[in-house]
């Protein structure tokens, strides 16, 4: 089959997406569980507050974490297989031509279920080295009673094997949409609609003209860009805003979670950015192109999604912050009102500034060792 059990394992990226979600949600789902079983031992209205608290803290947390990853996971999925289309089309092609249906063709992308299983299975065996410390400051107060941990094996069916089934099914089920055209274009590699140009006036110069065309035939790219500053907006003011309403354990968790998941969607990102416009750089240098030239073709067009990511990020986790101030935490006594942390905010910032202008830099740089003469007889 076309599809071998080496291009599974090829999506990291996802893998390590549902590796931090299964985790932080076996974590709280779990606990959650546990939770539940010392409802009728709760008495007075302040361990009541603090019961409720903890219980909503568990709902937010999955329902923000594992569905803001589950979304990402699939739209990472959904990119991954039609570029995998896109580069293998003429292979696709000639199986169909050999009466190879769609379906028998797709059944073969079940195999990215497996890097699922594997970061799911991952993030399982992770949250138990995390259960003992987790529990022990949850425990840490003098309203509730102590939770016991108990390890509730229905998680394991949740959180690994279901995900596990759900995206070779997802990938089954987008592979044979994408399937769906004339097997003389998959044979002629055209797997896609050329890009319209407008007939305006104005004329563009063959850098600006390849930075649209860039954006226009790798849209998904623009949305992993701006996740990745959205995640490291997020979650690194996030960690740095909450030491009143979670644990110092909550807040490295959301700090490590931040770090990875920016730089494993931007590192996905820019390297598909370059290995899918190896050609056009290539050609850039034929004709005497520098390096900076390049860079700006390539590169830069992917800046203002960017910086409007790392603002709705910014925005997102004072929205959610306040929110549970507000919802969450509102009936239990000691905890003070949220504000904007303008200076964490400002570090942030900076620190998002030197990062992602180096990354680009570096990245502009390594344009050069990109082997011509390769590249030019393929």
């Amino acid at each position: 089959m076309i599809v071998s059990l080496k291009d599974g394992f090829k999506l990291i990226g996802i893998s390590i997406i549902a590796c931090c979600a299964v985790c932080v949600c076996n974590l709280f789902l779990n606990y959650q569980i546990d939770l539940k079983s010392i409802a009728d031992q709760v008495e007075g209205p302040g361990a009541q507050a603090m019961y409720d608290a903890f219980l909503n803290t568990s709902y937010v947390v999955c329902a923000c974490c594992g569905g803001c990853m589950l979304i990402t996971s699939v739209v990472m999925l959904f990119f991954y297989i039609k570029h995998y289309i896109d580069s293998h089309s003429r292979e696709i092609g000639i199986l169909k031509a050999h009466g190879y249906s769609d379906f028998r063709i797709s059944r073969g992308f079940a195999v990215f279920g497996l890097s699922i299983f594997a970061g799911c299975f991952a993030g399982y065996l992770l949250s138990f080295t995390l259960f003992p410390i987790f529990y022990h400051l949850q425990n840490d107060n003098d309203v509730l009673p102590n939770i016991p941990m108990k390890i509730h094996w229905i998680m394991f069916v949740l959180l690994v094997v279901v995900p596990t089934i759900v995206f070779a099914g997802i990938a089954i089920g987008y592979s044979v949409l994408k399937l769906n055209q004339p097997t003389i274009n998959l044979l002629k590699g055209i797997t896609k609609q050329k890009a319209k140009y407008s007939d305006g006036k104005d004329k563009k110069n063959f850098v600006s003209e390849m930075k649209s065309s860039i954006l226009r035939s790798r849209k998904t790219l623009v949305f992993f860009i701006g996740l990745s500053s959205f995640c490291f907006a997020s979650m690194i003011q996030m960690s740095t805003s909450m030491e009143e309403l979670a644990s110092l354990m909550m807040e490295l968790m959301i700090l490590i979670i931040g770090i990875v998941l920016a730089f494993t969607t931007l590192y996905i990102a820019l390297t598909t950015v370059i290995r899918s416009n190896q050609k056009n750089i290539a050609m850039m240098r034929v004709f005497g192109y520098s390096a900076m030239e390049c860079k700006r073709s390539v590169l830069d067009c992917y800046r203002p999604a960017a910086y409007i990511g790392f603002a709705i990020g910014t925005a997102y986790q004072y929205g959610l912050l306040k929110l549970m101030v507000a919802v969450v935490f509102a009936n239990v006594e000691g905890v003070p009102d949220y504000h904007f942390d303008w200076p964490m905010f400002f570090i942030t910032l900076v620190a998002f500034i030197v990062i992602y202008e180096g990354v680009m830099f570096i990245y502009g740089y390594l344009m050069k060792k990109i082997p011509l003469k390769q590249i030019m007889d393929e």
